[in-house]
């Protein structure tokens, strides 16, 4: 079965139309105003087809976007063309993390901090830490545990004229990890075209993110339910760097 994010990529946006990308701007931006400091240049880590990169971008941010696979950063590279000022795409691992210079703040939008291991959990924040500027902020979001094990066993159907994603989530209480198998339909003519994929998401618990967040050197550890998709099971949490270099 092939991995995430390579067939998908092409389709993601038609199989997510759902996804209400400005109240999550507008959930940054406030935490940036409550904070009180200057948020211009901006941290998308994990930005997938970079829908929020555009927005953000829109909204007068200097963006850089960052994501491991090539497919969808080459879905994300048009879509800011209108912006005063081009975001950077970066293709990067998350734990590789290596920018030219800090950031004002970083987000990891849409289960991006899901799908790093336990085991890697502490190279993305350490990296992050090294470039998020002192006081900036580092906010994402995850699935909680309980709305993960909650997927185990359902199957989901995603269509369009010309594209149908059958999905299947399988929660594995040893591993603690949600295995998603993907198969995806899309018409090529009269025909249609079957590919793969296989994504493993990781059940994080908050406790867990704390003490990974403050062992790589942030502080004021925040964590909202009150928050964007909230009532479907999304947390998120928002960290500052106070260090001084």
């Amino acid at each position: 079965m092939a991995a995430s994010y390579g067939p998908l990529s092409m389709w993601y946006d038609t199989l997510t139309g759902d996804i209400p990308y400005g109240d999550f701007a507008d959930f940054y931006k406030a935490l940036f105003d409550s904070d009180g400091g200057e948020f211009k240049t901006l941290l998308d880590l994990c930005c997938g087809t970079g829908t929020l990169t555009a927005l953000m971008a829109r909204r007068g941010y200097e963006m850089i976007a960052v994501d491991a696979s090539p497919d969808m950063l080459m879905q994300a590279s048009g879509k800011a063309l209108d912006a005063e000022i081009m975001p950077l795409y970066l293709c990067q691992d998350a734990a590789e993390l290596d920018l030219y210079g800090t950031v004002d703040a970083a987000y990891c939008s849409l289960d991006g901090i899901n799908y790093i291991p336990p085991n890697k959990l502490g190279r993305v924040f350490d990296r992050l830490h090294l470039f998020v500027r002192p006081y900036g902020l580092f906010i994402f979001d995850i699935k909680t545990p309980e709305s993960m094990m909650a997927l185990d066993g359902e199957i989901f159907v995603d269509e369009t004229d010309d594209v149908l994603c059958l999905w299947r989530a399988d929660f594995s209480k040893e591993e603690n990890t949600l295995l998603y198998g993907m198969d995806l339909f899309s018409r090529r003519g009269k025909l249609w075209q079957r590919e793969c994929e296989e994504h493993v998401e990781y059940a994080h618990s908050p406790e867990a993110l704390k003490a990974a967040l403050e062992k790589a050197g942030f502080e004021q550890v925040r964590f909202f339910t009150d928050c964007p998709q909230g009532d479907r099971g999304r947390m998120f949490v928002s960290a500052k760097n106070t260090s001084i270099y």
